[in-house]
């Protein structure tokens, strides 16, 4: 007996589409449809195993299922032998990675190396040489936990200072100490770039049809999102400022944000906030050193500004919310002050919603101390003193 082509050609597809237990029966059944001689035959012209035909046939004769343990097979995940090994990565990595610059993209860029991953992983956490996998697998882990080292438009900054690498030590060191202290609570702050309203192109899709202005003409408004994450509990509270963001601007939020909080974190005695070295906000700023020291008389709490490096901001952590809103509405006209906090509010950050308000109170701009205010200040800060004249 032969098998013609069309009907050959069709058996082989249809066996190599099943596996395991579905794979066997459908074998048992054809060569039992084959009649007399039939296991000969699908072994000569369709290539298949006489061992798995006879496994097929017992369990089409007994009624019974052989399990395969596909899951057993093979080469484990790195992961299972060494089942903290991506926690421990996320610890040494994350510190050290930035957000998109044009918040094209949710992906994060790392400066660590996947050799260099391999070696803290060895140094810091006190894993062994021979247990930890290639640097090419550590690689595949990061790209699979969200870290990439392709490098974007503003991924190189323009200017790094001889305290950068020093800097980032220090932040990391700060940063680690308050997530493992149960009465620190570390912040991230920062303002993302203005926001025009108006029926403007941002560059989004959408597949609901969308016409927007042909030329950028005055906005009716402007709304900058002032961001606060809390990294601990992946919290996000957005402030939609309608005025200039300015150092009072800023400590209102941050007043704002802990008569809602404080409450929650009785237990707190020191707030840890990551900052970017932005104008309104970096540690020479007097009107925002005053702000702060008059929150801390308030609230009998202390403060710790951790900056990151200049031209590095993109690497405070709360820049990472700004690129899920950008793609959050950026499909959409904004054509109203109210349709951009009703987007920010149905963003969502780790699948959770923000808390969002509108400020509409107009700041005043270039408010400073006097020199003499200024060096009272200072008597009542503490500067690193490897960095006293860097933030």
């Amino acid at each position: 007996m032969e098998l013609v082509p069309e009907v050959k050609e069709l058996l082989i597809e249809t066996e190599k589409t099943l596996k395991g237990h579905a794979r066997r029966l459908f074998m048992a059944r054809t060569v039992q449809a084959l009649g007399e001689g039939g296991q000969c035959l699908a072994e000569r012209e369709l290539g298949w195993n006489r061992a798995t035909i006879r496994k097929g046939q017992r369990e089409l004769k007994r009624g019974i299922v052989c399990v395969d343990a596909f899951s057993s097979r093979g080469r484990k995940r790195s992961e299972e032998h060494l089942p903290n090994l991506l926690t421990d990565i996320i610890a040494i990595v994350d510190g050290q990675s930035q957000a998109d610059p044009q918040f094209r993209t949710n992906r994060l860029y790392t400066r660590l190396t996947a050799t260099e991953v391999r070696r803290q992983l060895i140094a810091q956490k006190g894993y062994s040489e021979d247990e930890l996998p290639t640097a090419e697998t550590i690689a595949t882990k990061l790209n699979e936990l969200g870290y990439y080292p392709k490098k974007v438009g503003k991924s190189q900054p323009q200017k790094k200072l001889p305290e950068t690498d020093a800097i980032f030590a220090q932040v990391k060191q700060i940063n680690e100490e308050a997530d493992a202290n149960e009465q620190i609570l570390r912040i991230s702050v920062d303002a993302k770039a203005t926001v025009k309203v108006g029926p403007f192109a941002r560059g989004g899709k959408s597949r609901i049809p969308t016409k927007a202005a042909d030329h950028d003409f005055q906005p009716t408004a402007t709304v900058t999102p002032v961001g606060i994450l809390l990294p601990a509990f992946d919290e996000v509270f957005f402030y939609g400022v309608t005025s200039k963001v300015t150092s009072d601007c800023l400590a209102d939020r941050l007043i704002d944000w802990w008569e809602r909080a404080r409450e929650r974190f009785s237990q707190i005695t020191t707030l840890v906030i990551n900052l970017d070295n932005g104008p309104e906000n970096h540690s020479r700023r007097t009107q925002f050193m005053q702000r702060l020291l008059e929150f801390v008389q308030q609230y009998h709490i202390n403060i710790c500004l951790a900056y990151y490096p200049p031209y590095h901001s993109k690497y405070n952590p709360v820049e990472r919310c700004w690129g899920i809103l950008e793609q959050h509405w950026n499909g959409s006209l904004l054509n109203s002050i109210d349709t951009v906090i009703q987007y920010a509010r149905t963003m969502t950050w780790k699948g959770k919603h923000p808390t969002v308000e509108l400020v509409t109170t107009t700041y005043q701009t270039g408010v400073k101390l006097t020199k003499e205010a200024m060096e009272a200040v200072e008597t009542q800060l503490q500067r690193l003193p490897s960095l006293e004249k860097k933030p």
